[in-house]
């Protein structure tokens, strides 16, 4: 899920580096075809020279008494290697302009989000049922039946709420969440993230299932989460104030965490496990975002044109914002082929957040009147589809309310 910041006041749109999460292992969707046999079997005639008639004469010559030697066991199957270059690029049928503009007070109704999602304060959608969340909520999820709320407390601090029906649990000092596909499972980290406010030495992740696994990081900068995938954590983290933010590998209960050096500042983590989207180049003209193979660290392909951020459940599809933003809200949503970068679709508008809903699409914040924290704006979650452009408005157009989409 990608995040645009409000806040940002001068500079390129840096939060993503700072709070993109992709919530949770998903495995890539696979049809098999299959072919029945035929019913019109041609009937086996006589070998050619050979007489189909049976001869009456009885034969004289005793036959050889012929032991049958036992068939060998095939050796048992080797179980196949897990895959460690991305899925086979498949062209995805699109109709209609690559580049669709939008009017959100133009759009159709559709259904409501079918991911969690924040409006004012209040989460829906998802799995769960409408809760109240404290304000200053600024991510949110459900972890089965429990919402997990990353909350403001004032001056760049934050904290985790773990909200069930009585008084919440309550983490100090966590920034980041994400939670898996399933939500069965979250993962979340203790550290000060440079979109909200100096950053500082030291911090934490942590894995929850039914118990509560914890990494100390007491010499990291800039802890956070990203997925958590396949029963092991990703999350980036530097090892200097002002140096590389690398990609890294937890397994909860493990005492340490593996580095790939190989991709730095990293965005985004394929449902797949098997690429990384990173932020390659960062600078006063622009951004350029990387797709590299987490086992090999090879690059696959690079833009300038955007800033890539999740994945749709598939991994097949890769959704970014324009290269260059600055303040209030992005200025496009694009869809790219994620094995060869190819643009499938792209929409213009004033977007604040977007994550994929499903293979097929995209939900977005778009503001439809407005914008800049003036009164008065007017805002709305709405939905593309991603082979053929067209969108509609996932919930009503609000009128200063705050409106996010969940881990």
């Amino acid at each position: 899920m990608a995040k645009l910041s409000l806040k940002a006041k001068n500079g390129p749109l840096v939060a993503v580096v700072a709070s993109v999460a992709v919530a949770a292992v998903v495995i890539g969707s696979a049809v098999a075809y299959w072919q029945g046999p035929d019913d019109k079997l041609t009937e086996a005639g006589p070998l050619p020279g050979t007489s189909s008639t049976p001869s009456t004469t009885p034969s004289t010559t005793p036959k050889p008494t012929v032991t049958p030697r036992p068939t060998p066991k095939p050796p048992p199957a080797l179980p196949p290697k897990p895959s460690t270059t991305p899925r086979p690029s498949t062209t995805t049928t699109s109709t209609g302009p690559t580049t669709v503009e939008l009017t959100v007070s133009k759009l159709p109704g559709g259904r409501a989000p079918q991911i969690p999602y924040q409006v004012g304060g209040e989460v829906r959608g998802g799995a769960g049922q409408a809760r109240k969340i404290p304000d200053g909520t600024f991510l949110v999820g459900w972890m089965n039946t429990d919402v997990m709320a990353v909350v403001s407390t004032g001056e760049g601090k934050s904290e985790l709420q773990k909200i069930s029906y009585g008084a919440p649990r309550r983490t100090p000092g966590v920034s980041s969440l994400v939670i898996s596909a399933d939500q069965s499972a979250a993962a979340y980290a203790v550290g000060t993230l440079s979109n909200r406010g100096p950053i500082t030495k030291g911090g934490a992740v942590y894995a929850e299932t039914g118990s509560i696994r914890k990494l100390d990081l007491p010499n990291s900068w800039e802890v956070e989460v990203l997925a958590y995938r396949g029963g092991k954590v990703y999350f980036r983290a530097g090892s200097s104030e002002k140096g590389d933010r690398l990609l890294y590998e937890w397994t909860p209960g493990a005492t340490k965490a593996t580095a790939v050096p190989a991709v730095k500042f990293p965005t985004a983590i394929s449902p797949d496990g098997i690429v990384a989207a990173s932020m390659s180049l960062l600078n006063d003209a622009g951004t350029c975002s990387t797709i590299t193979a987490i086992a090999t660290g090879k690059q696959l392909w690079r833009t300038c044109e955007n800033q890539l951020r999740s994945f749709t459940p598939d991994s097949r599809t890769v959704l970014g914002s324009d290269a260059y933003g600055d303040g209030y809200c992005g200025r496009e949503v694009a869809a790219l082929d994620a094995t060869t970068g190819r643009l499938i679709r792209k929409w213009k508008g004033c977007f604040q957040d977007f994550a994929a809903e499903d293979d097929q699409h995209v939900l977005v914040v778009a503001v439809a009147a407005g914008g800049g924290g003036d009164p008065g704006t007017k805002s709305a979650i709405i939905r593309c589809d991603i082979s053929t452009g067209q969108c509609e408005r996932a919930t009503p157009i609000t009128v200063d309310l705050p409106l996010s989409l969940g881990r």
